[in-house]
């Protein structure tokens, strides 16, 4: 039998995407176990969602440590001690430093409410109500030292509706982060893609054929 990758989540909020990753992970064949979960907020209500599932879970408070790098060496730590595989950030608001992220590369990743490159950075949602956009969507990416930049592992695509606020298309959005983050993850707890040489290489994946129309043709 296959060993399971041992996975670490980072949060600072709801927890709604490591709620998809633990009801996936809770599949036999599921290539992944959520083995802790870690949050710079203490009464992150995520983290409740965490010890219901049985799930070890630690808060690390970001403030007090006297830069971004003595905080990013705790979690390293908190990491390693729970012999964590691989790292999602699922909600997690802080930048991390470059020396974690080169520690994890190829090991990380992380999702962002928008069809990447497009739409980096916070305010996604009204930024393309503003902008006219009629499709977003999500990305799953591996995460390198340029913010959102990583090389990209899965998009969903979702339609921008006509009287849409920003409540609205978060919504829809969310619904689609919760079906691709457990695939990418799975994907990458599997082998079947590897972060080499600034590309995601997949192995054994299929090619997706199809096209989305907004409006339909």
């Amino acid at each position: 039998m296959t060993t399971k990758k041992r996975t670490g989540v980072l949060i600072s909020g709801r927890g709604t995407n490591l709620q998809a990753l633990i009801d996936a992970a809770a599949k036999p064949d599921f290539p992944a176990e959520i083995a802790l979960v870690l949050s710079n907020v203490a009464d992150a209500p995520g983290l409740q969602r965490a010890a219901k599932a049985g799930i070890a879970t630690k808060t690390i408070p970001h403030r007090g440590h006297g830069s971004r790098e003595a905080f990013d060496i705790l979690v390293d730590a908190a990491l390693r001690e729970a012999n964590i595989d691989l790292v999602c950030l699922a909600g997690f608001m802080r930048v991390l430093s470059d020396s974690f992220v080169r520690r994890w590369e190829g090991k990380l990743i992380n999702i962002h409410p928008s069809l990447l490159p497009a739409f980096k950075g916070l305010d996604v949602h009204q930024r393309v109500l503003d902008a006219g956009v009629t499709i977003s969507g999500c990305t799953v990416h591996f995460v390198v030292t340029e913010l959102d930049s990583g090389p990209i592992i899965a998009q969903a695509a979702v339609p921008v509706l006509t009287g849409d606020d920003e409540e609205a298309l978060a919504a829809r959005t969310l619904e689609a982060e919760h079906k691709i983050y457990p695939m990418a993850l799975g994907l990458l707890a599997a082998g079947r893609v590897r972060l080499e040489k600034g590309r995601a290489l997949f192995d054994g994946v299929p090619p997706n054929k199809g096209a989305l129309f907004n409006p339909a043709l």
